[in-house]
Parts: C-alpha cells; sequence; structure tokens
C-alpha cells in the first residue's frame, strides 16, 4: 500500500492540474514492475470554485493516464477479502476511498488502521506533507504490516529537509514571516543558535518588538508570548546577532478597501492593518542580505493575503532569487512564499512549512518515526569476533550489556551479540538509508547504553562480544544473515511492555522479526523469552506460534527445564540474569519464560 499525496487545484481535475509528486508516480510503477500488488491510498479535498471533492473514479482515471496501468478505485476499507482479490484480478493498480470522508483518519482509529491495511504486506508511506500529524494512514497502519518503508517522494522531500539543516556557509540569514510565536518558539530558538541573524517579516516582528519595549498597537500583540519574545532577544544578544526589525509596513483600512498607506512600524493608526513590509524596511533587508552566503526563508513574506496593488513581497522574493545567482543558497519554505518565486528561480523551494517547522522545534515526525529503520549493515566480522567460526547468540535488546559479558566469560567457545535501541538517546539529524531503496532517514539512535558496551568491549580481554545500536525488528536479517557460524540461540527479555503507543511501536515483537529469526536459526537453535509482564510475555509466545512458519515448537519436556502449572518456564536455564530480571527477582515478583526450539523442516 502506497500513501500517495496529491493536490486538486481547480475543477478540471481531469487535466494536469492535480498535482502529483512525479517521484510518488516513480514509486508506484517500481513496486508494480517488480510484480507488486500496488494498493494506494490518499486524501483529497475540495478543488477551487467545487463544494465537493471529486469521485474515487474521476482520481483514478487520472492516474490511470498519467501511470499508463489500469487503475480502479476500491471499496477497500469495507470489502472482504474474497471481493479485493477480485478487484486485483481486473486492476493494476487499486484506489482505496477518500481517506478524508472518514473521522477514523484523523483520530489515528486502530480499528479503522487495521481495516486499511488488511491484507497488506509493505506499507510504503510517500507523503512527506503530512509526516508531522499522526494519521492511521500513515501512523496507525504500520502496526499491521509486515515492514513499514519510504517511498522515493518521501525520501527526497527528507533529503531535502536535510541538506536545509546541514549546510555550513556563512554568514547565514533566517528571514520569518508569518505569526504565532508562541507556537513556534522552540523553532525559532533553534534558528537563533545556528543563525548569524534574524529578519521578522511577519506578525511575530510586531511580538519582538513588543519584548524589545518598543511602542506596538496592542490589538497586534499576541496574548502570552512576551516571556517567548524575551528568551528569542536574550538568545540573540548572548550570541552577539543581529535581530532585524521592519521600520514601516504597508496597511488597508477595511473602511477605505481601495486604498493603501505606509506607517512606520511603532505607529500604525486605529482601523489599519499591516498586509506587506514598506520600503524602508525593503531598503534594511536587502543591504543585510547582500553580505550572506546563505539564507533561510520560513513562513508567508507578505502580512495577509496577495492584491494585485501590493508588490513589495514579490521585491523580496526579487532580492532572493537576485542573492541566490550570486551564490548564497537560498532555501524558501512554505507553500505561500514559494508561490512568489519564478520557476525556475535558483532558490530551493521546499512547500511543506509545517514538517520543517516542527523539526526545527526538535521533534520526531511521527510519520517518519512509524516507518522501520531496515537500513543494510556491512559487518567484518573477522575484526569484529576472534573466531567468527563460533556459534553465535544473539541478546535483542542487550541493555547495559551484563548478562551478555558474564555469558560471554562462561562460554567462551561462542560468540555474543548485543542489539540495543534504547530510547536514552540524543537525536541528531544525521543520514542513515531505509528501505526499498536508498531511502533517507534523519533520526538516528545514538545509544548511550551500546557506546558504555562497546568500550567495555575494547578493553583487554575475550573477543566474543560485540553490541550494535540498532531497532533488531528491521535489522536482524541484514546483519545476522552475513554472519559465518550458526545462529544457535536468540534472546528476547523484558522488552518494554509500553506496546499502546503506535509511535513506539518496534519496542515490541513484530512480525518482520520473527520470521528473520526463525529462517536464521539452525536446525535445534533456541529461541528464549522472558518477562516480568504476563501479557507481554503471551503476546510474544502468540507472535512465535502465529509466524514461526511451523519451525518451531515450545519444548516442555526436557529433563532440564522445569515448567510451573501454567507452562512457564521456573528457572532461567542459562544461570546468569539480566539486570532487569535480577531486579524483578530481588521483589519477589514472578518472571514469565518459554523457550522455542528450531524444528526439522521435513
Amino acid at each position: 500500500m502506497v500513501r500517495l499525496d496529491f493536490t486538486l487545484p481547480n475543477r478540471q481535475v481531469l487535466d494536469s492540474n492535480i498535482s502529483f509528486n512525479e517521484r510518488s508516480l516513480l514509486t508506484i510503477k517500481y513496486l508494480y514492475h517488480a510484480g507488486a500488488k500496488v494498493l494506494v491510498s490518499s486524501s483529497w479535498g475540495c478543488p477551487k470554485d467545487t463544494t465537493q471533492p471529486p469521485s474515487a473514479e474521476i482520481v483514478a482515471d487520472y492516474l490511470s493516464s498519467v501511470l499508463e496501468l489500469k487503475v480502479m478505485p476500491t471499496s477497500w476499507i469495507s470489502d472482504c477479502a474474497q471481493s479485493k482479490e477480485e478487484d486485483f484480478d481486473r486492476a493494476d493498480v487499486l484506489l482505496i476511498e477518500n481517506l478524508s470522508t472518514f473521522r477514523e483518519e484523523l483520530a489515528n482509529s486502530s480499528a479503522f488502521a487495521r481495516k486499511l491495511s488488511s491484507g497488506v504486506d509493505v506499507f510504503v508511506n510517500d507523503t512527506f506533507s503530512q509526516s508531522h500529524k499522526i494519521l492511521a494512514s500513515t501512523v496507525g497502519v504500520t502496526r499491521y504490516c509486515y515492514a513499514s518503508v519510504a517511498g522515493f517522494a518521501f525520501e527526497e522531500e527528507l533529503s531535502r529537509l536535510v541538506e536545509i539543516t546541514t549546510t555550513t556557509k556563512q554568514p547565514y540569514i533566517a528571514i520569518i514571516g508569518g505569526d504565532n510565536l508562541k507556537g513556534k518558539a522552540a523553532a525559532i530558538h533553534f534558528l537563533a543558535s545556528k543563525c548569524d541573524g534574524l529578519v521578522f517579516v511577519g506578525m511575530i516582528a510586531f511580538q519582538i518588538m513588543h519584548g524589545k519595549g518598543l511602542p506596538v498597537p496592542l490589538r497586534f500583540v499576541e496574548s502570552g508570548a512576551v516571556k517567548d519574545s524575551l528568551k528569542i532577544i536574550d538568545d540573540a544578544q548572548r550570541r552577539k546577532i543581529p535581530i532585524l526589525l521592519p521600520k514601516d509596513f504597508v496597511c488597508v483600512n477595511d473602511s477605505l478597501p481601495k486604498q493603501l498607506h505606509t506607517f512606520p512600524a511603532q505607529r500604525i493608526l486605529d482601523g489599519w492593518k499591516p498586509v506587506d513590509l514598506g520600503p524602508n524596511s525593503m531598503i534594511d533587508i536587502s543591504s543585510m542580505l547582500s553580505k550572506c552566503q546563505k539564507i533561510l526563508c520560513i513562513g508567508p513574506l507578505k502580512l495577509k493575503l496577495p492584491r494585485a496593488d501590493n508588490c513589495l513581497a514579490s521585491k523580496l522574493a526579487a532580492m532572493l532569487e537576485t542573492s541566490s545567482r550570486s551564490g548564497c543558497d537560498v532555501i524558501v519554505i512554505g507553500t505561500a512564499a514559494c508561490k512568489e518565486f519564478s520557476r525556475p528561480s535558483g532558490c530551493t523551494l521546499f512547500k511543506n512549512a509545517s514538517v520543517a517547522w516542527v523539526c526545527f522545534k526538535g521533534r520526531v515526525l511521527p510519520g517518519l518515526a512509524a516507518l522501520d529503520r531496515a537500513y543494510p549493515f556491512v559487518i567484518d566480522w573477522d575484526t569484529t569476533f576472534n573466531n567468527p567460526a563460533q556459534p553465535l547468540v544473539v541478546d535483542i535488546g542487550s541493555g547495559n550489556g551484563l548478562f551478555i559479558f558474564e555469558m560471554a566469560r562462561r562460554k567462551k567457545d561462542m560468540n555474543f551479540l548485543g542489539l540495543e535501541a534504547n530510547k536514552k538517546v540524543y537525536i541528531s539529524l544525521v543520514l542513515c538509508s531505509l528501505g526499498l531503496s536508498s531511502f533517507l532517514l534523519n533520526f538516528f539512535i545514538v545509544v548511550q547504553l551500546v557506546d558504555l558496551c562497546l568500550d567495555s568491549v575494547h578493553q583487554p580481554g575475550l573477543k566474543n562480544r560485540y553490541f550494535i545500536a540498532t531497532n533488531a525488528t528491521s535489522t536482524f536479517r541484514s546483519i545476522v544473515s552475513s554472519y559465518p557460524g550458526d545462529l544457535v540461540l536468540v534472546l528476547i527479555q523484558c522488552p518494554n511492555p509500553d506496546f499502546n503507543k503506535p509511535e513506539h511501536r518496534w519496542r515490541m515483537l513484530q512480525r518482520a522479526l520473527v520470521e528473520a529469526i526463525v529462517d536464521l536459526l539452525t536446525i535445534n537453535g533456541k529461541v528464549f523469552l522472558q518477562s516480568d509482564v504476563e501479557k507481554v510475555a503471551v503476546r510474544m509466545r502468540e507472535e512465535f506460534i502465529r509466524y514461526g512458519k511451523n519451525k518451531l515448537a515450545i519444548i516442555e519436556n526436557e529433563d532440564d527445564l522445569e515448567l510451573d502449572d501454567e507452562g512457564w518456564l521456573r528457572d532461567n536455564p542459562y544461570g546468569v540474569r539480566s539486570d532487569w530480571e535480577q531486579h524483578v527477582i530481588n521483589r519477589g515478583a514472578p518472571m514469565y519464560r518459554l523457550m522455542f526450539s528450531r524444528v526439522n523442516e521435513s
């Protein structure tokens, strides 16, 4: 299932005015020609000058023409499995009903997401513009699919956003438009820490003026934003960077709709409201931009909607285009701001302002976090272990590594690998590949626990233990499949039970991980599961039975394994406890344990 993003600007919905990202179309074609059954989901509203969104049939017809494939609408959410198969027999690609008509989409309803993903193996998110939202079609569905990856359009937009944040050219100036200082304060703090100057061209400018103690009409002052404006001013003063505020504004009066008047910023008369920057403000901005090597412009350049007789914002756009032609890196963020620029302009135009604001605030994008971090690992096993031919034991969720260190000391004829994705992390904007192609993921987890474990590994001693910071759900197969020896034991001990939060779904056992373990485990190899939360242990047992391909059997009758009345192992069969297991035992709480064995396929 490909989550597609497009807009319908006007009534002529069958012509090229339907706006698709070309790389999204490439995603669909790539999957189709690779042999996949492709299902497209999307949300579309009403085109301009209409009151009803176009039918799925109209959108499917247009998709058919641009893809050169037969696209057919389907009632996927309500259809039975048999009718879904019949639909695929009649079309190359299926289009789901308009998601905007379902309230459950915005509510991220689990039941709705399950219906939406029914029969879907791989989810491909290709709607980066919605990645800052928690939707059933972008976040909820990932809990029920075999794998969840990014599409080509998602990859392209994400890589562009990463480039925006990583360039090092200086002087670097941020031009900030729009309003709502309270909602954007964290992002502006971030920009103040990175930039060599801030230029305010929107209503936010009045909040900064107010914070500086300048006379500002109270009707333009945002309630409760004084603290935020003072913090931004303090950030700038501490770094000794300038804040450029407008000197004048072009204003309109609702009672005099055909008249424009320019007022000094601190002396706007009652009844008048600003719609654009004044000429003196433009002179100051031009002077500052002439010295820049990088300019980030985010938010609308106009204070209000465009007017036929109002062109100063276009002059600002022209200034930026001139700077770009002179070798300055100019990035423009936001649909309204991008409309002011010619095609091509020489500037980097990034329409997804809401996504950018969220990233600048330091928050993880829900639509991005829900994807599998399925980047390939290349490990030199000869340098990792003294003898890579020895049997391998993998501890998934190795924590502080105490279990592996003690097991490695006792079992010198085996190699031990810990995989850990603990949330005690710091986030950095770094690239790593993801899924189907070279998909990019800019939020890469750097795990402090693993760093500590590796520090211990590098100390003199046995070289039969190693740790990797990773999400095992999507990387286990990539890592272990290249190991030259046999995989004889996999342990999953006390996973985080917080599986109700979709954004942390990878913390619980997933189908992809179970199938990878089963495929790579040697005959008679073991899977040891334990948790101090019975529901978690039950779920793990059910997942291994459900996705074990009939290749796993629960061990119940071996002499050295004693079961309690409910079928759980009474003791840890390895005689080595993880730190959390020891904590549970010390407080007298029960542990729920079980063991699977890999059986011969015959």
